[in-house]
């Protein structure tokens, strides 16, 4: 038995020069940016991930994770510590944008049968994603005109794996009406409902690191981002270059909608304020940066 396994969670502490030295890690690795304020929830999770991976002690730990965190470590650590909180049909107003505002504006100069491409980052466990595709069956009637692409990203592998498979509870479902329960869900199991399979497969799904520029990279041509409460966790620096990337994956005149507590006017003047009846969004500016 290790040393650390005979020790309790309460004999385990975590110093304020630790402390920083993680999340001056953390950051460097995934962007996010962890103040006094989330020391509580960063200490409970990392005291635990410590106990069960054997390590002896902080610093052991801290020195495999420095030296060995290409094993799997790193994405255990980002997986504890990103939140996921959603729901369907959340900030629903920006999908009612989206339906009235953004897609009309899009198409009108393109062809019938052109692709629309939209991408939902972060998604968490698939709310987001799933949300837009049944909402523009629901409420676009050109839907059926279009080539649409969903697509949808997380830097956590758990929750890309809960949305693939699509099973969610009375809570996730809280603001959709009976009748749509019954068009998009089939039972599955106790208080359990999975979405139907043309819903699961309109979506699709991949891990990337927004912080990460090459990640980024690999999205082009978006017609519509959906950002919603991401940038919140991340400073002003990460923020920049974020944005950047998205301004870079969008197409000319592509739109990003963000959440109701994050405004683009304060973080970059690449994208312009567009003020639609139902939502505020914010639109690339053409020409170059």
């Amino acid at each position: 038995m290790s040393v650390l396994a005979q020790r309790s969670t309460a004999t385990l502490s975590i110093s304020e020069a630790e402390y920083q030295k993680f999340c001056e890690y953390f950051y460097r690795r995934t962007g996010i940016s962890f103040g006094d304020n989330k020391r509580y929830f960063v200490d409970k999770r990392l005291i635990d991930r410590i106990q069960k991976s054997g390590a002896v002690g902080v610093g052991d730990y801290f020195e495999r994770l420095r030296r060995h965190d290409a094993g799997g470590e790193i994405e255990i650590l980002i997986n504890l510590l990103t939140i996921n909180e959603t729901y369907f049909y959340r900030e629903d107003h920006q999908l009612d944008c989206l339906v009235r505002g953004i897609l009309p504006e899009l198409v009108s100069e393109r062809r019938k049968g052109d692709r629309i491409r939209i991408w939902s980052m972060p998604c968490s466990t698939g709310e987001e994603p799933y949300s837009i595709a049944m909402y523009l069956l629901e409420n676009w009637p050109q839907v059926d005109d279009y080539d649409i692409e969903i697509m949808a990203s997380d830097i956590d592998t758990n929750v890309l794996r809960a949305a693939e498979s699509g099973v969610y509870d009375l809570r996730s479902l809280h603001r959709l009406s009976p009748a749509l329960v019954r068009k998009y869900f089939v039972s599955a199991g106790a208080d359990g409902f999975r979405l139907i399979d043309a819903i699961r497969q309109s979506v699709r799904f991949t891990k990337v690191n927004a912080s990460d520029v090459t990640e980024m990279r690999r999205f082009a041509s978006i017609d519509v981002i959906f950002c919603r409460n991401m940038l919140i966790y991340f400073d002003d620096r990460s923020r920049r270059q974020v944005v950047e990337s998205f301004y870079d994956s969008l197409g000319q005149g592509g739109f990003i909608c963000l959440g109701h507590s994050e405004s683009m006017s304060r973080i970059s003047s690449l994208f312009e304020v567009r003020k639609f009846p139902q939502a505020i969004v914010y639109q690339k500016c053409g020409g170059p940066r």
